[in-house]
């Protein structure tokens, strides 16, 4: 894990006046949760695995891409080292608490995956946005590469982007800001293209992507392309990382 200090993060459906929000100092995980990670974490927790698992944690696709040998489905050794898909919200949160960890939230995520490779913010970087669109409108690969194949960034995080879409803590609370009096004035259609005006930066496509693709999930999905990492308030993990 790496440690990232308290920082402001204005969220998308604010505008440009808006105050910043600020992010408490948090660490998370360099890089996404693996399948063989994962296999380790189910063996020890049998009600995860994909046989055992209640239906009501999970879409019947829950790691589908794992490979039944005999009574067992486990991962192949070309998927060991690559990024853990398929899995719910449920599932996620229930391996990041068996580490003491949790998912990270919007805010934590989208603070760090704001930087480049050379700075904090890397929104002002003249095709920052474009490399990310490009990923966006790629097709998902059958067989993910191994983690840890993208630079690292500004805070030595790699993989979140170009890898995989990741599950965030609050990843249904995109259209909400905490104050129950102005969640009514957000504008709902903020996620079409139509709705973009007034917004912090209107020409970030990708997060309207992200804030558009959280704001369809429900905690049981299971997709080919969704896998996750874990966070941690800093104080709880100062001494583990």
């Amino acid at each position: 894990m790496v440690a990232i200090p308290d920082g402001d993060y204005r969220p998308l459906y604010m505008s440009k006046d808006s105050p910043q929000t600020q992010v408490r100092a948090f660490t998370i995980d360099v890089r996404p949760v693996t399948n063989q990670q994962y296999l380790l974490f189910i063996d020890a927790n049998p009600r995860w695995q994909p046989l055992t698992i209640a239906q009501i944690f999970a879409e019947p696709q829950y790691l589908q891409h794992w490979k039944h040998e005999g009574k067992n489905i486990l991962p192949t050794d070309e998927q060991l080292n690559s990024p853990v898909i398929n899995v719910s919200w449920f599932a996620a949160q229930a391996y990041c608490r068996s580490l003491d960890k949790r998912l990270p939230t919007v805010a934590e995520w989208e603070r760090v995956a704001s930087a480049s490779e050379t700075h904090a913010d890397g929104s002002q970087e003249k095709g920052y946005h474009q490399r990310i669109l490009e990923w966006y409108s790629q097709p998902s690969r059958k067989q993910l590469a191994d983690v840890g194949g993208n630079a690292p960034n500004f805070w030595g995080v790699q993989d979140l982007h170009g890898l995989i879409w990741e599950w965030t803590e609050d990843f249904n609370s995109a259209l909400v800001s905490g104050e129950s009096r102005g969640d009514s004035n957000i504008d709902q259609r903020l996620f079409c293209a139509a709705g973009s005006q007034g917004a912090a930066d209107p020409s970030d496509y990708a997060a309207f992507m992200r804030f558009g693709f959280r704001s369809s999930l429900q905690a049981k999905f299971t997709l080919p392309n969704l896998g996750f990492r874990c966070a941690s308030s800093q104080e709880q993990t100062n001494d583990k990382i």
